[in-house]
């Protein structure tokens, strides 16, 4: 019997053992950190081993194939000795498209996945498709083929996801945009970064669609290197080179397949990032079959996505606003050029090698004041205090709300759009935002 060895036992590893053990593999599951009750629940009621706080050995190294959390990086020292064996290490996407014909519609991209993907699954879903969330959220890809099987899937995809994924196949691969973001993942360069993403488009076929932003310099040169056999379907703000998606006089368009148009001003995403979003998610979705009238609608009601760009109340005539998800230098860029008000930013966290020049501009432009959220702000102060803006300096969210609360002034905004991952302060992303919210809320 093969042995399918889990490393990682949260949302996507703890799916993948139960699909490996449906389908008749000798499992074994095994996380470094402590396993969430939920999951130990899901591994015992399918009589799947598995240990939590340790990785042994003996247990790891017998197996013939390695499914990999997309957290765990190369460098982690099982990781290694798993290389040195020669055991081949597969992501849990590539592993549960193995066992599915189903269409698989997957998003990538530096910024702008999470919205995208939540669009596209609301346009299916509002279309009677049957369809199943995946990926960087919703349910484990793994376990849904294996206990609620869907005709669709649309999935959102992570480069550390794509990094370990070989023959999986995108029936619509969408790649948003490429800027520089998780560099200490990948020996901080960039153009392994971008080889990462554009594994998007491996194994497509002439049936297949790649939709891409057409305005993307990275994008633009390396699509010269790559032989894509899918239909290419870029999309720009304005119509130029070829783009079949576009903005004209205020029209939202797109003409292919099907022709289809709406005013711009009736799209329920707003900011120049989520031009780009809505197109994306309109051309897949009109590529798949779904009616016009059906996406006209589902572009001007999606309610949006937690953590990004996200009102959560006005204090003293003050608007907060929760960008969590902006954990990298272009995404709070986008945040930044949506804002109409005076902006208090707040910015911080476990920095990944970024190069903070892009945004300074419109930190000037912008901003009244920038309240510095992070474990060790030294590279903040080194890039910021010199523009001449006041800053605050806080190393809890606690101490961040009160100073911005000090700062703003009725008619301002203030804006947690960090740039940073939040590992440093926080359990993760949400729960910087849920923090943030939950203080804002209180005040």
């Amino acid at each position: 019997m093969k042995r399918i060895v889990v490393l990682g036992a949260a949302e996507s590893g703890a799916g993948a053992a139960v699909l490996a053990k449906v389908k008749g593999f000798d499992v074994f599951v095994s996380d470094m950190g402590a396993i969430r009750d939920k999951y130990k629940k899901l591994l015992d009621d399918h009589q799947i081993e598995w240990e939590e706080g340790q990785h042994t050995e003996e247990k790891i190294l017998s197996a013939d194939e390695i499914i990999k959390s997309p957290g765990i990086p190369d460098t982690a020292p099982m990781i290694q000795k798993v290389i040195a064996r020669n055991i081949p290490i597969i992501s849990e996407i590539e592993f549960a498209g193995r066992y599915t014909d189903s269409k698989m519609i997957c998003i990538t991209g530096s910024n702008g996945k999470t919205t995208t993907t939540s669009l596209i699954y609301h346009i299916f879903k509002n279309a009677g498709y049957d369809v199943g969330l995946a990926g960087n959220i919703g349910r484990s890809l793994a376990l849904q083929v294996a206990e609620d099987p869907h005709a669709y899937y649309v999935i959102e995809l992570s480069s550390f996801q794509l990094d370990n994924m070989y023959d999986f196949r995108a029936n619509v691969a969408v790649l948003l945009n490429i800027t520089p973001d998780h560099l200490d993942r990948y020996d901080f360069n960039m153009q392994n970064y971008v080889d990462a993403k554009m594994r998007i488009t491996q194994n497509q076929t002439a049936e297949d669609a790649f939709i891409y932003w057409n305005d993307d310099p990275i994008i633009r040169r390396e699509l010269e290197k790559y032989d894509i056999k899918a239909i290419k379907l870029p999309f720009s703000e304005l119509k130029e080179n070829g783009s079949i998606g576009y903005i004209e006089e205020g029209e939202y368009k797109i003409e292919y397949p099907m022709p289809f148009n709406m005013e711009q001003e009736e799209l329920s995403l707003t900011g120049k990032h989520n031009i780009y979003n809505s197109l994306a998610a309109g051309i897949a979705s009109n590529v798949s079959g779904i009616k016009s009238d059906v996406i006209r609608k589902c572009l001007s009601d999606f309610p949006g996505v937690e953590h990004r760009l996200e009102k959560v109340t006005t204090v003293r005539g003050v608007l907060y606003v929760n960008d969590s998800k902006a954990t990298n230098v272009d995404a709070c860029w986008y945040a930044l050029e949506s804002m109409k008000t005076p902006t208090i930013l707040i910015i911080g966290g476990k920095d990944k090698g970024n190069d903070y020049e892009p945004i300074k501009d419109l930190v000037r432009q912008k901003c009244a004041g920038i309240v510095y959220l992070g474990a060790d702000n030294k590279k903040l102060h080194d890039n910021f205090d010199s523009l001449g803006i006041p800053v605050r300096d806080t190393h809890s969210m606690k101490e961040c709300v009160e100073a911005c609360y000090e700062m703003a002034e009725p008619g301002m905004t203030v804006l947690l759009s960090p740039c940073c991952a939040s590992f440093d302060l926080f359990k993760n992303m949400e729960d910087r935002g849920e923090q943030f919210k939950t203080l804002v809320r209180n005040l």
